[in-house]
């Protein structure tokens, strides 16, 4: 089957893959219209998507925020939590945002995001590769829609180690 068969009930992306689906969302996003002031990253995953659409959207102007939700596969904590250092709302006053990560699965992290940069900013949309139908959120632009767990080219291997472990 391909670089995104169901294998045990999840979803494979692979770097070739993450590439057209990224091009993909920039095209339907420049298709839209919407010609985004800033994208928002939500960090770590977002960061990828984010990078892509930047160079794809010829937009510079990066922002991240650092969300923890997921502490394992499957599991999270009660609540989404934005960890520091958090921007300032100031920096996206009155500016078109664009909301950046790799999926809307219970849709509480773009949910607090969201709301978040809502009452500061001209305009903002959402952009994900994947979207579960149990999101909260249902996102402006979705490459693909999904209810399996998805492993992505960047979280499914285990973390490098150096010769002193991880915590040298």
């Amino acid at each position: 089957m391909g670089s995104e068969a169901l294998d045990d009930d999840r979803e494979h992306l692979d770097w070739d893959r993450f590439g057209v689906a990224s091009r993909d969302l920039a095209q339907e996003i420049a298709d839209s219209g919407f010609r985004p002031d800033i994208i928002l990253a939500i960090a770590r995953g977002g960061m990828f998507v984010a990078g892509a659409l930047g160079y794809a959207l010829s937009v510079k102007n990066l922002h991240l925020m650092n969300v923890e939700f997921y502490n394992g596969v499957g599991t999270t904590l009660e609540m989404p939590v934005m960890l520091p250092p958090v921007p300032s709302a100031v920096d996206f006053s009155a500016k078109k945002v664009l909301i950046a990560d790799d999926v809307a699965d219970t849709g509480r992290t773009l949910e607090l995001v969201h709301d978040f940069v809502s009452g500061h900013v001209a305009e903002v949309r959402s952009a994900v590769i994947y979207e579960k139908p149990r999101s909260l959120i249902k996102c402006d632009y979705v490459w693909k829609r999904t209810d399996a767990w998805i492993n992505f080219p960047w979280s499914s291997q285990q973390p490098v180690v150096g010769v002193g472990g991880l915590d040298a």
